[in-house]
């Protein structure tokens, strides 16, 4: 019934980076970290980062900032945004805050409220201004 090795189902990998799922209907309070892509489709009141890349499904609502080299937002951040590569607003999501991303794509349909910061560097700086008001 349960087979113990990926080499025996079809199409099976074990290659260590699978996706973290928060679904819908899940709520979680309090910071999420991950090395690995991220989908949220749930609710998390807290700041979010991954050095992959961060789903917001059309269900997901985040509370909190956002850290990550990719994102598609198609749900609802309130926080601020921070993509180290592509910035994707999609659909009908809504954010409220500001946006620091290498490169943003906004959909007619997306709507956004804040402040945008654009450029290779400007994730990095943006960072550091962080840490440093921080101690």
């Amino acid at each position: 019934m349960f087979k113990k090795s990926n080499e025996e189902m079809p199409g099976g990998t074990n290659n260590g980076n699978g996706a973290t799922l928060i679904g819908a209907g899940t709520t979680l309070k309090g910071d999420v970290h991950s090395k690995n892509d991220l989908r949220i489709d749930g609710t998390v009141i807290g700041n979010i980062q991954s050095d992959a890349k961060i789903i917001i499904g059309t269900s997901g609502v985040v509370e909190g900032d956002i850290i990550s080299n990719q994102a598609d937002i198609t749900g609802k951040v309130d926080g601020d945004i921070r993509s180290k590569e592509l910035l994707q607003l999609k659909g009908d999501s809504t954010v409220t805050g500001n946006i620091y991303a290498g490169k943003l794509q906004i959909e007619p349909s997306a709507t956004f409220n804040g402040q945008c910061h654009m450029g290779a560097n400007v994730v990095e700086i943006s960072k550091n201004e962080q840490q440093v008001q921080a101690k």
